[in-house]
């Protein structure tokens, strides 16, 4: 989908056309959207932790079957190689590669979930709030759409939203991507959720940004 990006990935102009296209979607239905970026959806730490432990755990057999060193080097030296790859799995992209694809992709659908949560998508009015959801550092995109639209429209066709964004992300066209995706679920909700004559904003219309933490 995308290269891991741990750095800020969108200047102010690109926000600012995504908070437009959320908008523009929002004036044609009852429905909301938000638009939720993680530059990743968990920091991993305790991988980097566990693979150096490993790595050192390992460092004593063949030692001891294949030289005659006091039992007190090979300590030491099990040692040293636990603390330098616990140094060395610091680095992100490094520790981010040990971690199996299924942890992470399931760590970005929590987080996803949680989200969904935190920005009080479940206590829109008719239950019709639609999460968009990407968290680079997984290379992983999601669209969580409250009840409320679950009743209407097929899970099929936010899977096609999520096919169109990943593209774009892999391209490199992001900001596009999440425009294009933001337009789509507009439209269908549309369909199913006109506008109605009392309707209120109740949720915030700009690009929020998270970091490995969870934190704007």
């Amino acid at each position: 989908m995308v290269r891991p990006v741990l750095l800020q990935p969108f200047t102010p102009e690109d926000q600012a056309g995504i908070s437009e296209a959320i908008i523009r979607a929002e004036q044609k239905t009852s429905g909301e959207i938000v638009v939720v970026v993680a530059i990743a959806s968990d920091g991993y730490r305790s991988f980097g932790v566990l693979w150096a432990a490993l790595l050192a755990l390992a460092v004593p057999m063949p030692l001891i079957f294949a030289t005659k060193w006091p039992v007190e080097y090979i300590y030491l030296l099990q040692l040293m190689v636990f603390f330098v790859c616990l140094v060395l799995f610091q680095w992100e992209r490094f520790r981010f590669a040990l971690v199996p694809k299924s942890v992470k992709r399931a760590r970005a659908h929590q987080r996803a979930v949680e989200q969904f949560l935190v920005q009080n998508m479940h206590t829109t009015k008719g239950r019709t709030g639609v999460l968009i959801y990407a968290s680079f550092a997984e290379r992983f995109a999601e669209v969580i759409a409250d009840e409320g639209i679950y009743k209407k429209v097929p899970t099929t066709t936010w899977e096609d939203v999520v096919g169109e964004l990943t593209n774009h992300l892999a391209r490199g066209t992001t900001t596009e991507g999440f425009i294009r995706a933001i337009e789509r679920c507009g439209k269908i909700l549309a369909k199913h959720f006109p506008p109605g004559r009392a309707d209120t904003n109740e949720l915030p219309n700009h690009l929020i940004v998270l970091d490995a933490y969870g934190r704007p």
